[in-house]
């Protein structure tokens, strides 16, 4: 068979896939409500889940580890299967890969570099990362969009709104409707790779001071808005030094913390994807100094009166100060609060802020098993909504909350012990609102970005 026949079959096999989504989910989701209503075995179910879904790739696949990431958002067996996948779709071949580079480039696209690798380096959901050089000899990484995947998306974001909607009515208690607002346009942000190199400029800006965290630069003559070079980073995977001596395991969680709360602190800004692969450790004279920083296409940039409300439930929460606790809800956009959903609420907020409002050197989950951190709190707060909800997830706590978690992971992988409260006060010393206005204003518009509604 000739080589532009086998990727044509690929392409068609892709393609096959994706129209398979909503019969796939779809007969899974009836299962699922019928072992709701009716009594069944949820981990078949769950399993069937993740057979389907891993089986098809894609985008749906990022939305699906998404979803798994917010606790208690799905039953607990389906959650943890979910988790266990692996966003790596099948990767395009040679030639395709050079139609796809002709077309985002041109004709001569080959000769704009020194050289190209036409076997990816990694395969993601979106795109894959081919190694490449620039005429110079500067080691290149090219992340290269599949073809066609803003139908694709658009396809699983419908089958999304059909199992939020399944969700809200067997489970009252919570509203998803701006969960699922929130998950469409960050999804749909990612596909822009031009907007991803607005955003990996502005962590430049933002991060040039941290020697700890490396950011890429970008290669603007050599990207679109389907392809996107930046600089090569060396680099290991940071599990590869989850039994380094604690000093290097606190240093690279000191990395991490600087690399998600600096740019929140300062611009307003966060890494919504916390996936152990959007970064690597980087090392000088044999030793782990701190990491790279690698993929941007899930960044959430919010309102400075955002960030104000998480370090007024921060200071509310330390203080006991009932008063400021309630305003940062209210802030953060929760509304029909009483005492008994604030109570609630508490419960999560003391579990996502607990780290930071102990002065004292610790791990990040103080004794819990990895497996269980978390999992008693969110069921207190699934039980307690259930019986006194329902409440509505505001769209802008939606990545907040995801990145929080995912950052704790982190920590748990790695074992670190520090005073994470002081690094904590340390990013929010003397914070205003006008100034964090101010410089999220000048370090946006030097990224070609726009200020947050």
């Amino acid at each position: 068979m000739a080589e532009t026949d086998r990727e044509a079959n690929r392409f068609s096999a892709r393609a096959s896939r994706y129209a398979r989504v909503g019969v796939n989910v779809g007969g899974v989701a009836a299962r699922m409500a019928s072992a709701r209503l009716f009594g069944g075995e949820g981990t078949t179910n769950a399993a069937a889940l993740a057979q389907a879904l891993g089986g098809l790739k894609g985008p749906i696949m990022k939305v699906a580890q998404l979803l798994a990431t917010i606790p208690d958002l799905l039953p607990p067996e389906y959650a943890a299967e979910l988790q266990k996948l692996q966003a790596d779709a099948p990767p395009m071949g040679a030639a395709f890969v050079k139609r796809r580079m002709m077309a985002e480039l041109g004709a001569d696209w080959q000769s704009r570099f020194g050289s190209f690798d036409l076997k990816p380096a990694a395969a993601a959901s979106l795109g894959q990362v081919h190694r490449a050089t620039a005429k110079d000899g500067a080691k290149l990484a090219c992340k290269l969009q599949y073809p066609d995947m803003q139908s694709a998306v658009e396809a699983d974001l419908k089958q999304l709104e059909v199992a939020f909607a399944l969700h809200r009515r067997m489970n009252s208690w919570l509203d998803t409707r701006e969960i699922a607002q929130e998950i469409g346009a960050r999804v749909r942000e990612e596909l822009d790779y031009t907007r991803e190199a607005k955003h990996a400029a502005l962590y430049a800006a933002v991060l040039k001071d941290i020697d700890a965290v490396r950011v890429p630069g970008v290669h603007a003559d050599l990207s679109t808005k389907r392809l996107l070079t930046l600089n090569w980073l060396d680099g290991e995977r940071i599990l590869n030094f989850a039994e380094s001596p604690v000093e290097i395991r606190n240093r690279l969680a000191q990395a991490m913390f600087k690399a998600w709360w600096h740019p929140f602190s300062r611009a307003a800004v966060i890494h919504g994807d916390p996936h152990l692969g959007n970064y690597t450790v980087f090392s000088e004279g044999g030793e782990a100094q701190g990491i790279n920083l690698l993929d941007y296409g899930c960044v959430r940039i919010f309102h400075p009166r955002f960030v104000g409300g998480v370090v007024d439930l921060y200071r509310g929460l330390l203080e006991d100060d009932e008063a400021r606790i309630v305003h940062a809800y209210e802030v953060w956009g929760f509304k029909n609060l009483n005492r008994e959903i604030i109570d609630i609420l508490n419960i999560w907020a003391r579990f996502i802020y607990g780290p930071l409002l102990e002065d004292r050197t610790r791990t990040v989950a103080d004794g819990v098993k990895p497996g269980e951190y978390g999992r008693r709190q969110a069921f207190q707060v699934h039980q307690a909504l259930k019986e006194r909800g329902p409440v509505t997830v505001p769209q802008e706590f939606v990545f907040m909350d995801r990145a929080a978690v995912g950052l704790g992971a982190v920590f748990l992988h790695l074992r670190s012990e520090l005073n994470y409260h002081r690094l904590f006060e340390a990013e929010i010393e003397s914070f205003s609102l006008d100034a964090l206005a101010r410089r999220q204003g000048e370090a946006l518009a030097a990224a070609g970005l726009d200020l947050p509604r």
